[in-house]
């Protein structure tokens, strides 16, 4: 029997967290096992990984690995036979973490990491009985939220950090243990006192949660909690705003060091109050509409570069697209002058998973990302000639000067959206360029003709590119001169427009 040549991960739990775990991992190309008694496991991991395959690729501007193999084990030491990862996503009880921990320890291959989300417990304190585990502490939703809290010995926090940094997460190893780690620390200290405005009937649930969500959560977002203060000081900085709010930390405002009384009656109140926030919605809608926010957050924070933004770049630069290894040197591939399909053998410029912030009320993509989606192929199209960042930093470029657009379908969210280019005939300082739009099945959505100028970024005027940009240009032009289009994008490749 053939073996799969991906990477395992063994997940331990089924549960929100452990579900989020196995998505992350299979649509980063691992196959996942995943043990958990629970009868209803299986249908919990499948509803969360539809969630992720609507909301993950959707943060990328390239397609994810190929999803990896998921199977589902009713013996622990089958799960987790050949995996270099285990996670284990049990309740956070720690005589049951003792147990499923000793038997991973007996059942695992002697280099697989085992890893515990724990939120509150010490690596020790995991393994006081003989485990030789490590806390890696995700937030949910797993697939999306980036962060992963390391905790314990420094040379398999550091491989775990490695394996992390793979599927697009951002390690952060805790340099002390420390009960409830460093987030759910800060999280703790918000909830307390959350709870006695409940409490003392000064707020509802939801006026706190509009306090969080109309100011400082989105503030946090992108700058965290020390940068954003560092800006309210002002030109000062910092030390300005730690003179001037500091002696505030004296004053009564907080009750951080106590706990109102966790009473049948105020369990009551919360939620009643929750109920009456949103629960007229089910939990699968909120974790859509929560999803489809985070990506609208997380695709803006990418493109400016802030916050998570960075650990989203990072990631897709090691991502490989697409034809990207053959297309400068194949521009259009098979052996000559037999191509049967002329569409599939012009490069693929641009590919991703349509993200639902690209649609517009009708569900349909909107037409300013039919032209965002041939930007961004044009700009891969110069790469493969040679126009590529160096060249551009050297002070030469294209300029697009002119644009025409042809819808001929729809696309819709979350189907894989491909673009392949066409050389126009060109010659001296034009690039003259044909993208084909095509979603799943290859069905003909759009096409987007685009004229540039190659420019001196100096003097700002027009200039004949340099020779091996020249070059390569018409190579490409010459190899796809003949090529007529299949029917369905309106007319034959190289006819003139």
């Amino acid at each position: 029997m053939k073996t799969s040549s991906r990477r395992r991960a063994a997940i331990i739990g089924g549960g929100v967290i452990g579900g989020g775990w196995a998505a992350r991992f299979l649509l980063n190309g691992w196959d996942v096992a995943v043990f958990d008694p629970d009868p209803e496991a299986e249908r919990k991991v499948r509803e969360v990984l539809a969630n992720a395959r609507r909301s993950l690729p959707a943060l990328y501007d390239i397609l994810l690995p190929a999803e990896g193999q998921l199977s589902f084990h009713a013996q622990l030491a089958e799960c987790v036979s050949n995996a270099i990862w285990i996670q284990e996503s049990v309740p956070e009880r720690l005589d049951m973490k003792h147990r499923i921990l000793a038997e991973l320890q007996t059942y695992a291959d002697d280099n697989a990491i085992i890893a515990s989300s724990t939120s509150g417990f010490k690596a020790s304190e995991l393994n006081a009985q003989g485990a030789n585990a490590i806390v890696a502490h995700p937030f949910n939703p797993v697939y999306l939220l980036p962060l992963v809290e390391l905790v314990g010995d420094a040379t398999l926090t550091t491989q775990a950090a490695d394996i992390l940094h793979s599927i697009g997460m951002f390690p952060l190893t805790v340099r002390k243990e420390i009960d409830a780690h460093i987030a759910d620390r800060l999280l703790e200290a918000v909830w307390r006192e959350s709870l006695w405005l409940v409490s003392d009937g000064i707020a509802t649930t939801e006026e706190i949660d509009d306090a969080i969500r109309m100011g400082f959560g989105l503030r946090w977002a992108q700058m965290g909690l020390f940068e954003t203060y560092r800006i309210a000081g002002g030109e000062s900085g910092m030390r300005h705003f730690m003179e001037q709010f500091g002696p505030a930390l004296e004053w009564p405002w907080t009750k951080l060091m106590d706990v109102p009384d966790f009473t049948p009656e105020l369990v009551d109140l919360i939620v009643e109050q929750s109920d009456a926030q949103s629960g007229h919605l089910p939990i699968r809608d909120l974790e859509r509409q929560r999803d489809d926010n985070l990506i609208g957050l997380l695709r803006a924070l990418k493109k400016s570069g802030h916050g998570a933004g960075t650990v989203l770049n990072t990631h897709e630069k090691t991502l490989i697209p697409q034809n990207a290894s053959d297309a400068s040197a194949q521009p259009i591939g098979g052996s000559e002058g037999a191509i049967s399909s002329p569409l599939v053998s012009l490069p693929v410029t641009f590919s991703c998973q349509i993200p639902n912030t690209w649609t517009d009320y009708n569900g349909h993509m909107n037409e300013t990302h039919y032209v965002e989606a041939a930007s961004r192929a044009t700009d891969r199209f110069m790469e493969l000639i040679g126009a590529d960042a160096a060249y551009i930093a050297s002070g030469k470029s294209f300029f697009t000067v002119e644009s025409h657009v042809r819808y001929l379908d729809e696309a819709r969210a979350d189907e894989t959206l491909t673009v392949r280019t066409q050389v126009l005939p060109t010659q001296g300082k034009k690039l003259h360029l044909f993208h084909h739009l095509s979603t799943d099945a290859d069905k003909p959505v759009a096409t987007v003709e685009t004229l540039l100028l190659h420019m001196d970024l100096e003097s700002r005027r027009s200039c004949p590119p340099e020779s091996v940009v020249a070059e390569r240009l018409a190579t490409f032009a010459t190899a796809q001169a003949q090529l007529m289009m299949p029917e369905g994008f309106g007319r034959a490749v190289g006819q003139k427009p």
